[in-house]
């Protein structure tokens, strides 16, 4: 009978055992938890402004939703700290600058921009113990300039010409990068740097903004948002699986408009990744070649085409949308279709969300609402369509939500529903 004693015995010590190693194990996890945690809270906050870009909500449009019967969700971009969508990608293209060693800190971010990329680059080029100097074509809100100079960066406002001319506000940043560079350089090669400005001749264009290019002379990066690809992998490495994990997966189509063209193709090329059945589309301004370039393969017609006009070709209002151009950053898009919007759908549109929903969002975002509606009546009731809030209407007061200079384009609102887009 001993036997089975001691076999008791073993088993009963063998399960304390048991019993307390799991008890420590437990307390260890719990403890390796809280740290792990701790560590993740210590790095959000370490992050400073940068860490609080991105993980945007996707909120429920409801009047459209309901008008509709489909299930229509927005990126509320409006909420990063830059107030746009683009602060996604100032981010992008600073880290990988910095990671080529094409940036280094005390450098000078130059970038040609209608508003929103050149206020997320001023918002963020601190963050990186860098400068910003933005081109700005002088026909952009008013506010956007302000917006731009109150955080610290100079601008540069120059008339609206074709991509093709010397003086388009793209090319002029794209020299000013390399003006700071040759600054450098010289200063690097102990020329002094009084005589270094002169040389370049940059005093002579506008002396007032030669500050920007003084100090440790760390050279100067053209950030290139309509070529540069970390535009695109901003929106496929970030927006893309945010819109994927928000839905759980489960939707039919993502809609939106493009300027340089970096969201809808991060976005549209992601979610195609995940699921080849989600279907997505271009809304498009008035003037802009992308709708024909979609729908028919050809980029404009010859009245349109770019380099014609020393005028800005675009007979729109909204601002950030609509190019004659194809680049980089589009030609990674995977599109379905595409739909033409107006100005009048974009402005009533904007009214309508104010109205029905409190959401106060800027052109391009108007614009992309408009999309969505189109999409739930291509598709029909029963789908869920994403697009993305660009911005809010703050920096647009001057223009897309100024009365007065709506009404003397014609374009004063007076839809009572949502009839300006066939619905009732």
């Amino acid at each position: 009978m001993a036997a089975p004693s001691n076999l008791t015995a073993v088993i009963t010590a063998l399960t304390v055992a048991i019993c307390s190693v799991y008890v420590l194990a437990s307390k260890r996890g719990k403890k390796d938890d809280l740290k792990s945690e701790k560590l993740t809270e210590n790095k959000r906050k370490g992050n400073g402004v940068v860490g609080a870009i991105g993980n945007t909500p996707l909120i429920r449009i409801n009047s459209l939703s309901d008008a509709t019967g489909c299930e229509i969700l927005a990126k509320a971009e409006f909420l990063n700290p830059g107030g746009s969508v683009k602060d996604r990608v100032a981010v992008k293209i600073i880290e990988e600058a910095f990671d080529s060693g094409k940036l280094s800190r005390g450098g000078v971010v130059t970038e040609g921009s209608a508003g929103s990329t050149a206020i997320s680059l001023a918002t963020v080029a601190p963050a990186y113990g860098c400068k910003c100097h933005v081109v700005i074509p002088d026909d952009a809100a008013i506010e956007k300039s302000q917006i731009i100079e109150a955080l610290g960066a100079t601008v540069e406002r120059v008339r609206p010409v074709s991509i093709t001319h010397k003086d388009h506000f793209v090319n002029i940043a794209r020299r000013r990068a390399a003006e700071a560079n040759k600054l450098a350089l010289q200063y690097k090669n102990g020329k002094d740097a009084s005589d270094a400005n002169h040389t370049n001749g940059y005093l002579s264009e506008n002396e007032k903004q030669n500050e920007v290019f003084t100090g440790e002379y760390k050279g100067g990066f053209f950030a290139d948002q309509f070529e540069n690809l970390a535009n695109y992998r901003a929106h496929y490495e970030g927006t893309g699986p945010e819109i994927w994990e928000q839905t759980g997966g489960r939707l039919h189509a993502f809609v939106a408009a493009a300027g340089t063209g970096g969201t809808v193709a991060g976005v549209s090329r992601f979610l195609k990744e995940k699921d080849p059945e989600i279907k997505c589309f271009l809304v498009d301004p008035p003037g802009s070649g992308l709708y024909n370039k979609v729908k028919r393969g050809v980029m404009y017609t010859r009245e349109e085409a770019e380099g014609k006009r020393l005028k800005n070709p675009f007979d729109t209002i909204t601002e950030g949308i609509g190019i004659n151009r194809l680049t980089e950053n589009f030609k990674m898009a995977q599109l379905d279709g595409a739909f033409r919007g107006s100005d009048i759908q974009a402005v009533e549109m904007s009214r309508f969300l104010l109205k029905n929903d409190g959401l106060f969002i800027g052109s391009s975002s108007a614009m992309n609402c408009v999309g969505a509606v189109r999409v739930a009546q291509l598709l029909g009731p029963g789908h869920t369509i994403v697009t993305i809030l660009c911005d809010s209407g703050m920096r647009h007061l001057s223009k897309f939500c100024n009365p007065e200079y709506l009404s003397q384009h014609g374009l004063t609102p007076s839809a009572k529903a949502l009839e300006f887009l066939d619905c009732k």
